[in-house]
C-alpha cells in the first residue's frame, strides 16, 4: 500500500472549497483503518502566484502525490479508490 498524500487548493470564501474540503476529509478518515499513510495539505492560491497562475480557474483542484485527481468537485468513490492503491 502506497503512502499518499493529498493536497486541497483552493481559496478563502470559494465554496467549492468548502464543499470539496468536507468530500476529502470523509474520504481520509473512512480509510483511516485501512493500510497506508493518507495526509492532507492545503494550499490557497491566495498570495501564491505560481498557484493562482496554474490553478485559479480550476479550484478546488484535488493533487494526489503532486499530480491532479480532479477539479471543481471531487467525487468520494473515485478518490477513495485512488487512495486505495
Amino acid at each position: 500500500m502506497t503512502n499518499h498524500r493529498v493536497t486541497l487548493i483552493g481559496r478563502d470564501g470559494c465554496h467549492l472549497c468548502d464543499d470539496a474540503r468536507l468530500v476529502v476529509t470523509s474520504v481520509l478518515e473512512q480509510l483511516r483503518e485501512s493500510p497506508g499513510v493518507r495526509t492532507l495539505e492545503e494550499l490557497s492560491i491566495e498570495g501564491d502566484a505560481e498557484l493562482y497562475d496554474s490553478y485559479w480557474d480550476q479550484i478546488p483542484v484535488v493533487l494526489i502525490d503532486g499530480k491532479v485527481h480532479n477539479f471543481f468537485t471531487v467525487d468520494p468513490v473515485r478518490l477513495a479508490r485512488a487512495l486505495s492503491v
